[in-house]
């Protein structure tokens, strides 16, 4: 199951993929990471998706990365007397904590955090952000509005809140359960909602003790005042681009993905673009020429992984989607452009031995022609660096840890291979050389780059650089 392509690309499961020859047709297609969606579906209904996908593992012979993404906090309004109201332009709406039936003059909003964090001339967005309403006055426990864009509001939709920063952990009870849960499993990846502040994303790092990588989902315009901290503090960004774009002008938004994949790369942090990638595939069996060069510029900026969120959960096209996806990024990361763009935002290497030793095997390995460029890593870290330094060849992440082997699945040009412990030189040389032959990336006569550290298997010592030959 070799790539042909750096970037990977991330397949939501759903209602239109819950069988394992449904997932088997993802994989094959180019699918390197399954997201299980936590907004939707049971507990049993994740753990049945969570047994296929490790079933792929022993089907294919290769590790398979499983994406949780958890809900976060949800603000909605809550039910009408006759299920829905319409709000017009310039009317007065009333939100309050009165659990009683809404009306066209009120509705019920149980959320206190949201008034706590209301003032006068703000605003309120509803049902993602197709009504919006202008605070007029506030208090702890009500807000009188102005409807400044109006529509059908219906019985719990969303609410969205742009101008403030909400008392509120991202993680609620329900996610503290379905966290419990799939850490159990054995999850890769945890994707966190509703980040605002660096100490969002502590708590769950906190919680999660490196059961699994954290990837911070930037969803929220608050995040932004905090981006670098958010980003040393994760081990992945989402750019989530879906309540992204509720909350920020349409306008802002393109800016905002281009400054989050530009900092991620300079910390050496993978990078996912996300939502409406392909909407139009949903329904008909081509993307719009829109949505190509949308796939196609998240590639040109450099970014870890781009995802399919309904396109492959309840599509009809699920299979046809992820194919056109692989075929998009192996278009872009074949045009000289990107090539070039690659050399020029090549980042400085930080002053530490793994970053050295990073820069050095891209550096061999352009110099020489090498095959590839084969990493040595218990923990991934030095995977992860190399991934930085976007070299030309292939990356063959090794590490004897299955679980770390997963986690890499994700990151930019790695090709992840559990193996071995090694004891000695020759025998690291030797296991770079099967596997890397192995796996199709060298045949006799090609020059290999190997990276490692001494002592074997100690994690953050990246020390040595060896440049082999396959006899």
């Amino acid at each position: 199951m070799k790539r042909l392509r750096n970037a990977k690309i991330i397949a939501t499961l759903g209602p239109a993929s819950s069988s394992i020859e449904a997932i088997c047709a993802l994989f094959e297609n180019g699918a390197d990471v399954f997201r299980l969606n936590f907004s939707h579906g049971s507990h049993d209904d994740h753990r049945k998706s969570y047994d296929k996908i490790r079933s792929l593992e022993k089907k294919y012979g290769r590790p398979v990365c499983i994406l949780l993404d958890l809900q976060g906090p949800k603000l909605r309004v809550g039910n009408f007397h006759v299920g829905k109201v319409t709000l017009k332009v310039g009317q007065k709406f009333r939100l309050d904590m009165d659990k009683n039936f809404g009306t066209e003059r009120r509705a019920p909003l149980l959320h206190p955090e949201v008034f706590a964090a209301l003032k006068p001339n703000t605003y309120l967005l509803m049902d993602d952000g197709k009504i919006r309403v202008r605070i007029i006055e506030c208090g702890k426990d009500f807000a009188n509005t102005e409807v400044i864009a109006g529509g059908i509001l219906s019985n719990n939709k969303g609410v969205n809140v742009p101008d403030a920063v909400l008392d509120v952990s991202p993680l609620t009870e329900k996610d503290l359960s379905d966290l419990n849960f799939g850490l159990q499993l054995g999850v890769d990846w945890v994707a966190l909602s509703f980040v605002q502040r660096p100490s969002d994303v502590a708590e769950a790092v906190k919680l999660i003790d490196g059961r699994a990588f954290v990837m911070s989902k930037l969803e929220k315009p608050q995040a932004m005042d905090h981006l670098d901290e958010i980003v040393q503090l994760s081990d992945a960004v989402m750019v989530a681009r879906g309540d992204l774009g509720v909350e920020c002008p349409p306008e802002e938004v393109p800016s905002h993905q281009k400054r989050i994949s530009r900092v991620c790369r300079e910390a050496g942090k993978p990078v996912i673009v996300a939502t409406q990638m392909l909407e139009s595939m949903i329904t008909v069996p081509t993307p719009t020429r829109a949505e190509a060069s949308d796939v196609a510029t998240a590639i040109y900026d450099g970014v870890d992984a781009v995802m399919l969120s309904a396109e492959t959960a309840v599509g009809e096209y699920a299979p046809e989607a992820v194919a056109m996806m692989d075929r998009i990024i192996r278009y872009a990361e074949q045009d000289l452009h990107y090539q070039q763009n690659r050399m020029d935002e090549r980042r400085v290497p930080e002053a530490t031995d793994a970053d050295a030793i990073s820069a050095a095997a891209r550096q061999v390995s352009l110099t020489i022609s090498a095959a590839s460029v084969i990493i040595f890593s218990l923990a991934g870290s030095t995977t992860l660096r190399t991934a930085r330094e976007r070299p030309t060849v292939p990356i063959i992440g090794l590490t004897s840890r299955l679980d770390i082997a997963r986690r890499m699945a994700l990151v930019w040009g790695v090709h992840s291979v559990q193996t071995e412990d090694c004891q000695s030189f020759r025998e690291m040389v030797d296991t770079a050389l099967r596997v890397a032959c192995d796996e199709g990336f060298a045949s006799t006569g090609d020059s290999v780059v190997i990276t490692a550290g001494v002592p074997f298997g100690t994690p953050g010592a990246t020390n040595i650089l060896r440049i082999a030959k396959v006899e």
